[in-house]
């Protein structure tokens, strides 16, 4: 059970809790609790396993450090899933929806007794959500609008998001009676931005036992179909997940074969047929011969084709097959590979952490550098700052500078880009910066053109130093401005100014195609 597990968990007794109007206080001692469990870089899960306790964590008392514990022992929280029969289940999904959350979920339940998306468009295309207090004419179509991007991106669900179900899965199956060996395959493996549905592939010598200990687990709201090697059903969350157990020695072609892509498997299974071979989920066999030559392991079924191992993260033909023939399988970038975070909030704007907070944040993580890069003024719901309040800043950086020689502190800002490709902080202000962050929050409907001029007049601006999240997305939630990316891209290279993969899992933005131009 990671920590993104755990915290998932404890958020949604804080959305439940909200939504019942609960008492504020264990609202916000369930929120602390999030935020504390998603900034430990150390597994909770081996704090418990070395009887470390963790009431030494900041928020974590006695009570929320026996609901941690009882997640990680057990892959839930009856508490949390009491909670969750108190309310319609409908409403988490109304939740997720882009500006709603558990407070205005709340009110319309109350005001209209909306429990659903589909009960919700209807009261939007009949104006009754306008005359909700606190919602009004504006918000109303911001709703539809984002009930449209949630009906277009259909059931997929965020990676972060089905992360939170699929690990505690994990962790139950492994303690299925005999359990071999296990893995999730399909796009979560291959950790595509969203996923449709979840394959598992199992080995055991009693497969009948796994697969009913997978149907005991108390999140499966429908059985789909269930036999003595596999399974499928449905979590609350709607959320498919598809169990199979696999022969030991067909574990590893089961594994290419599941994990995909498709079209990564099809030139594989080409590469096969131009040597007498045939590939399939069940091993690599030569010819129309029955005996298997490989399909124990992933690396068998690459090395009889003569290729390295490929990691699942690349396997889209995107040329990755080619580059391994040549011996140029790309070494994918490891936690250990990031010396310093060049992005970051505290509670100077809308972050969740002081100064101090971030600064052992980031020393912990054994990082040699940080920049601090709070909102700039016009988004306003951010507390952004102004010339004074960024001032006032740069006061408290020297201060705790002084007492933190151990890593580089370096001033910043994240600028907004004004409607006209203007920066939103005075030229003097921007001088006095270390790092120069730009980036778009506001605006978003502009045509490809202006919004294309937009922005490159910002990054002709002498000061800057990265363009954040250029396309402004939120997987699921906000496409993408139209913007010509790669004049944008080729701008920016000329000029000297970087371009920032925004790692946030509701953003990857830029996406992975644009990384490859």
């Amino acid at each position: 059970m990671d920590n993104v597990a755990i915290a998932r968990i404890l958020e949604e007794v804080a959305d439940v809790l909200e939504i019942q109007n609960a008492n504020p206080f264990r609202i916000r001692a369930y929120r602390n609790a999030v935020r504390t469990v998603q900034g430990q870089t150390e597994p909770l899960s081996r704090w418990i396993e070395e009887n470390r306790p963790l009431t030494e964590l900041p928020g974590i008392g006695k009570d929320m450090a026996g609901h941690i514990g009882e997640i990680v022992a057990t892959g839930t929280l009856a508490y949390r899933d009491q909670l969750l029969t108190e309310i319609p289940r409908s409403l988490l999904e109304l939740m997720s929806l882009p500006h709603v959350g558990p407070k205005k979920a709340k009110k319309l339940y109350d005001e209209l007794g909306i429990t659903s998306v589909d009960a919700l468009e209807e009261a939007a295309k009949a104006g009754r959500i306008a005359s909700v207090p606190g919602f009004g004419e504006k918000t109303q179509q911001k709703i539809l609008a984002g009930i449209a991007d949630h009906r277009r991106h259909g059931s997929r669900m965020l990676l972060a998001d089905a992360e939170t179900f699929v690990e505690p899965l994990l962790d139950w199956l492994r303690r299925s009676p005999g359990l071999e060996r296990l893995e999730a395959a399909g796009s979560y493996r291959r950790r595509r931005e969203t996923i449709g549905d979840v394959d598992l592939l199992a080995v055991a010598p009693d497969p009948a036992a796994v697969i009913q200990h997978f149907l005991a687990h108390p999140w499966i709201e429908k059985v789909a179909m269930a036999g003595d090697t596999r399974a499928t059903v449905s979590l609350g969350s709607g959320l498919q997940v598809d169990l199979r157990a696999v022969a030991p020695e067909s574990y590893g072609a089961a594994l290419v074969y599941f994990t995909g892509s498709k079209e990564h498997n099809v030139k594989l299974r080409r590469r096969g047929v131009e040597r007498g071979l045939r590939i399939s989920e069940y091993g690599v066999f030569r010819g129309d011969g029955e005996e298997s030559i490989a399909g124990r392991e992933e690396a068998d079924v690459y090395a009889a084709v003569g290729l390295p191992w490929i990691p699942p993260e690349i396997r889209e033909d995107l040329g990755e097959i080619e580059a391994a023939a040549q011996g140029h399988v790309p070494r994918l970038i490891r936690r250990e590979d990031v010396r310093g975070d060049l992005h970051m909030h505290s509670t100077w704007s809308d972050g969740k952490c002081s100064i101090e907070e971030m600064v052992a944040a980031c020393a912990s993580r054994g990082y040699g550098y940080m920049v601090l890069s709070d909102h700039s003024k016009a988004l306003a719901m951010t507390n952004g700052l102004d010339a004074r309040r960024l001032r006032e800043q740069w006061k408290e950086i020297d201060a705790v500078r002084a007492r933190h020689p151990e890593i580089r502190i370096l001033r910043s800002l994240e600028v907004d880009i004004l409607a006209d490709g203007s920066l939103d902080l005075e030229d003097e202000m921007l001088a006095g910066l270390d790092v120069v962050l730009v980036s778009l929050h506001s605006r978003f409907e502009l045509p490809e053109a202006r919004q294309t001029e937009r922005v490159l007049r910002a990054l002709e601006h002498p000061e800057v130093s990265i363009f954040c999240h250029p396309t402004a997305r939120l997987i699921n939630r906000r496409r993408p401005v139209e913007m010509d990316v790669d004049a944008v891209l080729r701008r920016a290279a000329e000029l000297g100014v970087a371009v920032e993969l925004n790692a946030n899992p509701h953003r990857l933005d830029l996406k992975d195609s644009h990384l490859r131009r």
